[in-house]
């Protein structure tokens, strides 16, 4: 009888002391693996031993509840779930991943809010979907948004979580509104400035050493004076299919420019927050179809364009005509959202689909091996667009559904044409093509 597949989920200390961000969802996790027949076990580029051969992970045992840890093998699938931090741990990973770029990844790293939001501006079946986006510059980049939409967010390329955002409100009296969020997600105290202060406010913004776009910004507050959006996970499924997995609505605190739960915003039902927007029912449904077929379109070409994924978070916009605007999208989401808006079965599920994804890739890669791959429903893992490491599955298929042609290309995770370079990654840790998470 064969072994169980073993799945590494790859992470990050948050400091010197190896705290976890996400511990209890990785207990979760190795539950859930444990019942699928998946041995699960997390570790970082810190645990790997100096030969690089052994890596000394931590395992979660849900009788008793405790972790250990055991010196163990490389894993044969690795989920990466590490969100970008401005330390020298970051730049191990960057390290770990350009050494072992041709183990199995279930997901490789995506590219900044900037390059990707270019990516999608180029298929027309998006472009209706984006809020006009310019890279931010000089305040002159600002002002000239500003002349065209009376509402501009500027925000970091690799921001996550609200932080660093700011914006700008052109009034009827020529003046502007300016408020936003430090990158320590506290909220600034809302002031109004003229047309020649702005641009001293725009300088003087702290911008932690990142790089910024300008985007349109969308009238999105509620009755009550709460900004609210929407955040969609679509995930790909135990056949290796792009599918919906649920779409909660998130309300922002008092005087936020932001709906991000950890900036104190809360969640709701996709369906009741949209009842209080938008009211008509047939219209309700018209959105959730839209917004389900721009998730999954979205995800197909951006692993084509760039590599394997198996999971996207999008935050949607919806105005009061119904329009779904894409605000931008995250390769390394969070599910509290689902949990918070009472959905656990989505949220049971969100856990549960990238273990199903992982067993469905070792099968393929196993029938591969002997020479029984078949044609199945899916995206695969070998040479599709640029992707390297699982762009496959380019040619063909539903925009609704994710499904290709053919999943021959998920054999081909180690060949010669399958394989993304081993410097593959040097452009995430500077210039246009840094990660975001």
């Amino acid at each position: 009888m064969a072994a169980q597949p073993t799945l590494g989920i790859l992470t990050l200390y948050l400091n010197e002391r190896k705290a976890l961000e996400e511990k209890p969802v990785y207990a979760r996790m190795t539950a859930i693996g444990r019942k699928l027949g998946l041995t699960v076990f997390v570790f970082t580029p810190d645990d790997v031993d100096e030969d690089g051969d052994r890596i000394h992970a931590l395992f979660y045992h849900p009788e008793s509840r405790s972790w250990d840890r055991k010196w163990v093998r490389f894993p044969q699938l690795i989920y990466d779930r590490c969100r970008i931090q401005r330390s020298s741990r970051f730049q191990r990973l960057l390290a770990f991943r350009r050494k072992y770029g041709h183990l199995t990844f279930l997901n490789r790293p995506l590219r900044n809010k900037w390059t990707v939001h270019r990516t999608l501006g180029k298929v027309a079946a998006f472009e209706s979907h984006l809020p006009a986006t310019r890279f931010y510059d000089t305040p002159e980049d600002v002002h000239a948004m500003l002349r065209k939409h009376s509402l501009v967010y500027v925000k970091p390329i690799n921001g996550t979580g609200g932080r660093g955002i700011l914006r700008v409100e052109r009034m009827k009296d020529g003046s502007y509104a300016v408020q936003g969020r430090d990158h320590g997600r506290r909220i600034v105290t809302p002031r109004r400035v003229s047309k020649e202060q702005l641009s001293g406010v725009l300088r003087s913004w702290d911008k932690h050493g990142d790089r910024y776009i300008a985007q349109q910004g969308l009238h999105i507050r509620l009755p009550s004076g709460r900004v609210h959006d929407y955040r969609m996970l679509v995930q790909k499924n135990g056949e290796g299919e792009w599918t919906l997995t649920g779409c909660a609505g998130r309300v922002g605190p008092p005087r936020s420019i932001t709906s991000n739960l950890h900036g104190g915003g809360r969640a709701v039902p996709m369906k009741t927050l949209l009842r209080e927007w938008i009211g008509s029912e047939e219209r309700i449904g018209q959105i959730r179809r839209t917004a389900e077929t721009l998730g999954i379109g979205v995800a197909r070409h951006l692993e084509r364009t760039y590599g394997a994924l198996c999971e996207l978070a999008l935050d949607l916009a919806i105005d009061r005509e119904g329009r779904v605007w894409l605000l931008e999208v995250n390769p390394k989401p969070s599910r509290e959202v689902f949990i918070q808006a009472g959905e656990r079965d989505v949220y049971r599920t969100a856990l549960t689909r990238p273990l199903e994804y992982a067993q469905w890739l070792h099968r393929q890669r196993r029938l591969a091996r002997t020479g029984k791959s078949r044609t199945v429903g899916g995206v695969g893992t070998g040479s599709g667009g640029a992707g390297g490491n699982g762009a496959g599955g380019g040619a063909g298929g539903s925009l609704a559904t994710g499904r290709p042609q053919s999943a021959a290309a998920a054999a081909g995770h180690g060949s010669a044409a399958g394989m993304r370079p081993a410097g593959g990654y040097e452009s995430e840790a500077s210039g246009g093509g840094a990660e975001f998470g």
